[in-house]
């Protein structure tokens, strides 16, 4: 079989100067901190994919989705590479919501400068270019 890369579209939320990260649970990267996001499904765009985890995760809406970089991932140990793909939300609506609770134990808001140490390995890529970026924004 040949081997492929998979593609995830993950979503900054900014509010209050804060970032929603979800606690994993039941797959890879378990008891850590990443962004909502998700697969890529064959014929979407990626903003579309984008808006639909988004609302799939935590039941959020938002007008529209601001590019923010790609991260290359190879992960070693089981032989995966992944292409994560960075948007920002705006315009958000709502309140975080426990949409997937067989994936996500909780959402909770954190300072930039303040992330947990427990970040899922995947998302730290798209977390220092969101960081860079905003730094000169």
């Amino acid at each position: 079989m040949k081997p492929s890369i998979k593609i995830g579209v993950n979503v900054f939320v900014i509010r209050d100067g804060k970032l929603l990260l979800g606690k994993r649970k039941n797959a890879h990267g378990q008891g850590m901190w990443g962004l909502p996001g998700g697969h890529l499904e064959y014929g979407e765009k990626l903003h579309e994919t984008a808006f639909r985890e988004l609302r799939e995760e935590t039941g959020l809406s938002a007008n529209e989705m601001r590019f923010i970089g790609v991260a290359n991932n190879v992960r070693d140990t089981d032989e995966e590479h992944y292409l994560q793909i960075g948007f920002q939300a705006e315009g958000v609506r709502g309140e975080p919501a426990l949409c997937e609770p067989e994936r996500c134990e909780k959402w909770d808001w954190w300072v930039l400068d303040k992330l947990p140490q427990e970040i899922f390995p995947p998302h730290r890529g798209l977390l220092e270019l969101f960081r860079h970026r905003t730094a000169y924004a």
